[in-house]
């Protein structure tokens, strides 16, 4: 930069302008003459009542003599008064520049210029070394430099001239002291920091108002290079040279930039009047004052300065020894401070560098591997007590456009700085990840931050060549080759002494050349790692990176992260604290280096305690990052296949000594490592936060696996047994890494990962053997290790929530252990103690219930296993009641009605209740015939009316009844078709319970089925046919007697009467004549009748139908619903009486439906869902958009949106018309709507659909959206589109939803025209047009009067796909909250139910970013609370394509899951049904006696009930 300008080092050397006259007598003779002359002087400044007299100096001659005096008393020991009598006559007079003073003499206030620089050149005596009088010389010292400073700030008539003698003096002064090897207790020691101090104010201020010539800039330059070894004077230029940053960033980059601030006192270093060119011109100068900081890496350039030089020789003239210079001992400190301000300045560039104030400290958490640079060795702390804060902040990136960066001061002592304690961690981590402790994450770089080659064209040279600083390269040439012997034996003396880095590790290893490996270095060189690290994890989505940063990049990762020759624990961690996005930016060549950073993670992860890097860092955070870059490592396997992994160094990896496998690895056989990283890492975790990271992966890969192989992609790893022996030689060959042979064997001295490795290695290269890996290690620890901690519980129930639906066949004993898991942790937390019990118990309990559902709906056939049914009705009941029935201490049972109830809590009551409905109604019967978007029957009473073709049939054809107070029964007596007259009784029931409405048609039934479906009509049983046909008949003439009779001879008595004809005369015979005439005559008359009867007989059908005997006829006409209820047992005089002692009314009533508003309240008892529902909003944003009308119409064409979107989208779930949609729909306006239209007018809709650009935008909700639905919750995915494309279809859905059924049940309502969805009606009038309705919901303005029921918290969650990564800052989530309008948020007639706005930092949002290597990055903000981490998608995490839309809708179903527990208005949905059949009943009862009950049975209903 100076190369052609001259320097002014030897004009100094040259300079006489500090000798005095008096130099030339005798010693003698000058003292006397300066104690003489200069007493008086100084007796008269420090005397109160003389303060104000004249100077007895009048002319220019007597004040020129007095100067030679006391130039000379300047040099004089410190004995006596006479020194400081001269400091404070020229402290007093170069004041003249300031404000002139009476005691100043006249000549010098006239010309104080001139008198000035001949007095700063005489104070340079001062500074001279003096022996033993170090207190006083330094009081002095102090003195001149503070009227030095004062004199720089204050004085306004200061000549050019004097200020470059003024910076030549700072610099002389400096020089004398600063640039000879450093004395223990010295005055050097003592006055470097003030000194450093105060040469680079003076300096800020002569560049504002006379900026320096390039000679000086060059003089400081090399002078500042002769005094690195004072860690002062690097402590001061990283103070200074942030001061300057942070004015340069500011007007660099503008407002909307990170400001970078740093504290107060090192801003005012920089003079406020410094202009912009001038800051930019001092900065880049300033930047390059300490040369090459690398060199402070080796002793042998810093030992080489001429004041070094001279010390080397002594009296004798022998070399001395270079370790017995304490100075250079604090080389690697000054080195790692050195790189920590580099460090600082990148974190300035980036717009990530955050300060923060720790204690009377003020340790700096910007940086990376830092050792503290305190003297004192921390004070050791037990781990364990020390507070660990999970907590998260919160706030959303586009959000933190104004985020403050701030800096704070650290304190530097000039001591040896100890960088590890042995086995004792350190009370405050000294390596800690940039940005981040456990209460604050890692903040994103900012948007419009420089590119990484721009950066490193600034401070890659230096970064990269202290990356390397004393590296062996594989060439077997060191990277430093200019180490000398004297560095090496300072090296080795450094390592004796104990005051650096343990070498425990390095003892073991006979490979190992201690010589070349001086680790003492490590802190800078870990600074400088992570630095580097952290500068290519900003690279911006498309940025190019040149080709010759990147291999220098990945030699240093190479480098850092080998642990088969030697494991430099303090680079290892810093590079992976700073590594976490590192495979998430699309660097070029970046999955080179995917098995060295396997084989870090497997140095970290399995090692539960860390102990090699406890000294360095916080374990905690190192084991976040590690999971982090795992997160990012684990889809690789899968996605890459077969595709090779090849190192281009010696053609093999450097963690591969054998010769015998030379061939590359392909990434599929790196599968089983990370999955043994993962588990090891699960096996060792404790950090809430951490554990549930892992949890979130382990999903991850178990479903990406499961997808893989159910497309019959699944690739061959080979040979089990060769790739066993593959990894166990590789994991061998760095198993010296984490444990030396030296020690005893422990569990450390073997490789977690490869123990873990021959555990799995047969049962883990299978998507069923990692479910089955997954369930045995979750549920184990479920009910051991994680059973107290929330956060851990709900994860752990969440993956295994997310692993019953992974479609994988496996021994249904690995189903049984995870249900019987879940209720063996729900006895656990229900047996806790009473004083334990609180709400976060209580949803602990909740969420396992849930779990224990998803289950049971996703294996139904597991209740088919006895036990299995068993234990899951136990926990129920346990749930409902507070106990069991039968326990392990008790053999007696005791009954249910023997028990009193005496649940946990009623949040717990309610979810067993609701699993004893998921169990009774919903196991193998969903989803049902209609489809799974309603478990529920799409039939009501509307339905069935329009259905029947009885023109008399209405609403009040049905009877209504109660059951038990939880079940209302609409009966329908008539029969719904003519089909039905001539057969058995039926009814059709609907059945509106806790678990939604359900419709049955009954019939009474006397037959086999079989029997019935071979006759129409009621026949009586069959029998022969009588014969007409009785034989011949005979003519048969009837005697009164016998023919016997006749041969019996008469007596006299029977002649005694005599014949007839005997006694006739002529009267008599008139008489006989007569009778005998009316006998022929009837004779002839029945003969007559006798043959017409005869004839009749003949012609009438035999048997007579008359007169035989037949069943009656089947009855037509039934009063079902009275038999219905009698043959159920419903009608029992017990079932009407009121319970005793109880308000519950009868288990049997029935309400009347002729009350007004009846209906009206049973339309809204359909409203409420029988299953929880959530919304999923889902945005497109192109590169560089920041507008929320932007965004919306990207979805409007295809051409404007990535091929891949689309996929994700119907990975998401499957279109639904939102017209005839019977399920959540996105909006409450069309949601559970029946039959709002026909099959036609739905498949003419979807042709129009399917005819426009399938974009997304289809599914904005107002014709179509996506739908998910299972047995347990339903979603609906909308994806939002502008205002004006929708503005035209407004009328016409609103006319289309007249046609839903609901409406029909809301008739008092809809003649209210007056009714409002507005908490505040009289106020929407004054908002503006997109406060009163958002664009997605002016397509579904509610109907006039139809009821919102109270859906307890909204939920909702945000996805936005982004195609360049850094523009989640500009995402404009306040403004596109308003799309987001599902209608519940204006529920006027809700008790529950207010208008609130929810914090947007609460919003959960869900970022996918594609990947050029065609996987997705992932970011998940928005998480706040307890319940803050969600699982599968966590932070960070990158998955692939297939299960990219799995992970999502689980991930969006456990968020809102996470809500409902968190929110204390929420009720299930069977509770909210429940209170609502409640309030019906009271309502609308019909309290009627028992007789007049029973009478109204046997009338049709609708008639008036009369009374008995």
């Amino acid at each position: 930069m100076y190369s052609e300008w001259r320097s002014l080092h030897l004009m100094l050397q040259n300079e006489q302008g500090h000798t005095s006259v008096l130099h030339s007598y005798p010693e003698s003779v000058g003292r006397d003459v300066a104690n003489a002359v200069v007493r008086p002087l100084g007796q008269a400044l420090n005397t109160p009542s003389a303060a104000g007299n004249e100077s007895i100096l009048k002319s220019d001659k007597e004040v020129k003599w007095t100067m030679e005096v006391i130039c000379y008393g300047l040099t004089l020991p410190l004995d006596g008064e006479t020194v400081k009598y001269c400091v404070d006559v020229y402290t007093d007079w170069i004041m003249a520049l300031v404000s002139p003073k009476d005691s100043i003499p006249q000549p010098v206030i006239k010309e104080p210029n001139l008198y000035v620089q001949i007095i700063l050149k005489h104070l340079q005596n001062l500074f001279a070394p003096r022996q033993d009088q170090g207190p006083n010389q330094i009081r002095l010292c102090m003195q001149v430099l503070r009227s030095v400073q004062k004199l720089a700030r204050e004085s306004s008539i200061m000549a050019r001239e004097t200020w470059e003698v003024l910076l030549l003096f700072l610099l002389q002064i400096n020089d004398t002291l600063l640039a000879a090897p450093t004395v223990p207790g010295g005055i050097a020691e003592s006055l470097a920091d003030k000194l450093i101090g105060v040469l680079f104010e003076v300096w800020f201020l002569a560049c504002t108002r006379c900026f320096p010539t390039p000679p000086y800039w060059k003089t400081a330059k090399e002078m500042v290079a002769n005094w690195r070894h004072h860690p002062a004077v690097v402590e001061q230029w990283s103070k200074v040279i942030c001061a300057l940053t942070s004015r340069l960033v500011r007007f660099t980059y503008g407002p909307s930039f990170p400001p970078f601030k740093v504290p107060d006192e090192d801003a005012s270093l920089i003079p406020a009047e410094m202009d912009n060119e001038c800051v930019t011109q001092t900065w880049f100068r300033f930047l390059h004052m300490l040369s090459n900081p690398v060199d402070l890496s080796n002793p042998a350039i810093i030992s080489s300065t001429p004041k070094f030089q001279e010390q080397f020789l002594n009296v004798s003239g022998m070399t001395q020894e270079l370790n017995q210079y304490p100075c250079l001992k604090q080389l690697p400190q000054i080195f790692f401070r050195a790189m920590r301000g580099i460090s600082c300045l990148v974190d300035a560039f980036l717009g990530v560098a955050v300060f923060k104030n720790k204690g009377c400290e003020r340790l700096p958490i910007y940086g990376i591997s830092r050792p503290r640079s305190d003297s004192a060795p921390p004070t050791p702390v037990n781990r364990l007590s020390m507070p660990q804060s999970t907590a998260t902040n919160t706030t959303p990136p586009h959000s933190r456009r104004h985020r403050a960066v701030t800096v704070n001061k650290t304190t530097m002592k000039t001591s040896v700085a100890t960088t590890k304690v042995q086995h004792q961690p350190s009370s405050t981590s000294p390596l800690s990840s940039p940005n981040q402790t456990t209460s604050e994450p890692r903040p994103l770089p900012a948007p419009t931050r420089p590119k990484v080659n721009s950066i490193l064209n600034l401070f890659g040279s230096w970064l990269f060549d202290a990356a390397l600083v004393h590296c062996k390269l594989h060439n077997g040439v060191n990277r430093d080759s200019s180490m000398t012997a004297l560095a090496t034996q300072a090296g080795v003396e450094f390592r004796r002494k104990g005051s650096q880095m343990s070498t425990d590790n390095m003892v073991s290893n006979p490979m190992f050349d201690a010589n070349e490996f001086p680790e003492n270095y490590e802190a800078g060189r870990a600074e400088a790692c992570g630095t580097l690290c952290r500068i290519f994890c900003s690279k911006k989505t498309g940025e190019e990176i040149l080709s010759a940063y990147l291999s220098r990049f990945y030699m240093v990762l190479l480098q850092g992260l080998q642990i088969s020759d030697f494991v430099c624990h303090p680079v290892l961690a810093s590079i992976i604290l700073n590594s976490p996005p590192l495979f998430c930016c699309d660097l070029k060549g970046i999955n080179v280096v995917v098995p060295y950073f396997i084989s870090a993670l497997e140095t970290v992860l399995p090692d539960r305690e860390l102990s090699k890097f406890k000294t360095y860092v916080n374990p905690t955070e190192l084991r976040r990052s590690s999971i982090h870059i795992l997160l990012s490592l684990l889809p690789l396997p899968h996605h890459f296949g077969s595709v090779k992994s090849e190192v281009l160094l010696e053609g093999k990896f450097s963690n591969d000594e054998s010769t015998s496998c030379d061939k590359s690895v392909t990434f599929l056989s790196l599968k089983l490592r990370l999955v043994n990283v993962l588990i090891g890492a699960l096996q060792t975790e404790t950090d809430p936060n951490n554990t549930q990271m892992i949890l979130g992966a382990m999903l991850n890969i178990v479903q990406d696996s499961a997808f893989l192989e159910a497309t019959g992609n699944r690739a061959e790893t080979g040979d089990g047994e060769n790739d066993l022996k593959s990894h166990s030689r590789t994991n061998s060959g760095i198993s010296t890494a984490s444990g030396g042979s030296a020690e005893p064997t422990t569990p450390d001295s073997e490789r977690p990962a490869q123990a873990l490795l021959r555990d799995y290695a047969l049962h883990t290269d299978t998507a069923a053997g990692l479910l089955m890996r997954s369930i045995h290690l979750v549920t184990q620890r479920l009910n051991s290790q994680w059973r107290q901690d929330m956060s851990i519980s709900l994860a752990a129930l969440e993956l295994l929530s997310g692993l019953a639906k992974v479609k994988v066949e496996i021994d249904s004993a690995d189903r049984k252990r995870a249900i019987s898991s879940v209720c063996t942790y729900i006895v656990y937390q229900c047996s806790r103690p009473a004083p334990l019990h609180s709400r976060d118990l209580h949803s602990m309990i909740v969420a396992a219930f849930q779990c224990l559902c998803v289950w049971l709906t996703e294996h139904p056939n597991m209740l088919n296993e006895k036990d299995c049914l068993k234990e899951v009705l136990e926990i129920v009941e346990l749930g409902i009641s507070g106990s069991k029935s039968k326990n392990h201490e008790q053999q007696e049972v005791r009954y249910k009605g023997d028990k009193e109830p005496n649940p946990a809590s009623m949040r717990v009551k309610d979810a067993a209740e609701a699993t004893l409905t998921c169990i009774m109604q919903l196991l193998g019967a969903f989803p049902p015939p209609s489809g799974p978007a309603s478990p529920c029957s799409l039939v009501n009473e509307a339905t069935l009316i329009k259905c029947s073709h009885l023109p008399t049939l209405n609403k009040s054809s049905f009877r209504y009844f109660v059951l038990d107070n939880s079940v209302i029964l609409a009966m329908l007596e008539q029969p719904l078709n003519t089909e039905q007259n001539n057969r058995c009784p039926s009814i059709t029931v609907l059945i509106r319970g806790m678990s939604g409405r359900h419709a049955w048609a009954m019939q009474l039934c006397h037959l086999p089925r079989s029997a019935r479906a071979n006759q129409k009509l009621f026949l009586p049983e069959s029998r022969p046919q009588p014969k007409n046909n009785v034989g011949i008949r005979y003519s048969v003439k009837h005697r009164p007697f016998p023919e016997e009779v006749d041969k019996i001879p008469f007596v006299k008595a029977d002649l005694s009467i005599p014949d007839l004809h005997e006694i006739v005369n002529d009267e008599l015979e008139v008489k006989h004549e007569k009778l005998k005439h009316a006998m022929s005559k009837q004779i002839a008359y029945e003969t007559s009748l006798e043959q017409l009867k005869e004839e009749e007989w003949q012609r009438k059908s035999y048997p007579d139908p008359i007169t035989e005997c037949k069943p009656p006829p089947p009855v037509k006409d039934f009063q079902t619903a009275r038999l219905l209820l009698s043959h159920f047992g419903f009608l029992s005089l017990e079932a009407l009486k009121e319970p005793a002692n109880s308000r519950l009314p009868p288990h049997l009533i029935a309400l009347d439906s002729s009350i007004p508003g009846f209906f009206d309240d049973v339309g809204y008892l359909d409203l409420l869902p029988c299953r929880p529902f959530d919304t999923v909003f889902i945005f497109y944003m192109k590169a560089g958009q920041k507008t929320s009308q932007e965004i919306l119409k990207n979805v409007e064409s295809s051409s404007n949106i990535q091929p891949h979107f689309l996929e994700f989208l119907l990975s998401l779930g499957w279109p639904v018309s939102v017209r005839k949609h019977p399920g959540w729909s996105g909006h409450i306006s069309t949601s559970w709507s029946i039959n709002s239209c026909s099959d036609h007018e739905g498949q003419e809709q979807d042709e129009l659909v399917l005819a426009e650009d399938t974009s997304g935008s289809i599914f904005n909700g107002e014709k179509k959206v996506l739908y998910y639905a299972d047995a347990l919750t339903e979603i609906a995915f909308v994806v939002p589109t502008p205002v004006e494309s929708l503005s035209d279809s407004i009328e016409s859905t609103v006319s289309d939803l007249d046609g839903d059924s609901n409406m029909d049940l809301l008739p008092g309502i809809l003649k209210q025209p007056s009714l409002t969805l507005e908490l505040f009606p009289n106020n929407t009038d004054n908002l503006s047009s997109s406060q009163r309705l958002s664009p997605t919901s002016r397509a579904k303005k509610l109907p006039p009067g139809r009821t919102i029921p109270p859906m307890g918290p909204e939920t909702k969650v945000t996805v936005v796909w982004i195609e360049q990564y850094d523009d989640l800052e500009n995402f404009p989530l306040s403004d596109l909250l308003s799309e987001t309008s599902t209608g519940i948020e204006t529920a006027a007639n809700s008790n529950a139910s207010i208008r609130t706005t929810i914090p947007e930092k609460e919003v959960p949002v869900i970022f996918i970013h594609p990947l050029r290597t065609g996987l997705f990055r992932v970011k998940v903000q928005g998480a706040a609370g307890k319940f803050n981490m969600v699982i599968p998608l966590v932070d960070g995490m990158v998955v692939s394509r297939r299960a990219l839309g799995f992970l999502v809708r689980q991930t969006v179903i456990n968020i809102c899951r996470r809500k409902r527990l968190e929110s204390d208005s929420y009720n299930p949905p069977h509770v909210r049904r429940k209170q609502k059949i409640t309030d019906i009943i009271n309502k609308y009862r019909n309290k009627q006696l028992e007789p007049e009950f029973y009478t109204s049975l046997f009338h049709e209903a609708g008639l008036k009930n009369c009374s008995p």
